[in-house]
């Protein structure tokens, strides 16, 4: 495995493992709810952004779509290898 690659492996592993952005925001608006701090607040009008909302998605979009990709090539890599 190149450098490249273990990056990669690496970011999508971070991606799959951290709450979703509506999580962040719905936890945040709680705390705001209760403590309008003023650093709650701004953390807040961030997580409920809907460019960060957009982006999330992609993000794990991405990241699934290429695990189902790699699944996809090792189960007609082992399919041939049945065949042959």
């Amino acid at each position: 495995m190149d450098e490249a690659e273990a990056s990669g492996q690496v970011w999508r592993g971070e991606v799959r493992a951290r709450l979703t952005a509506e999580q962040d925001r719905d936890a945040l608006a709680r705390l705001v709810e209760v403590d309008a701090d003023s650093f709650e607040v701004e953390l807040y009008e961030r997580a409920a952004d809907p460019q960060v909302l957009s982006i999330e998605r992609a993000q794990r979009s991405q990241a699934g779509q290429y695990t189902r990709h790699v699944r996809r090539l090792r189960d007609a890599q082992q399919h041939q290898e049945v065949e042959q």
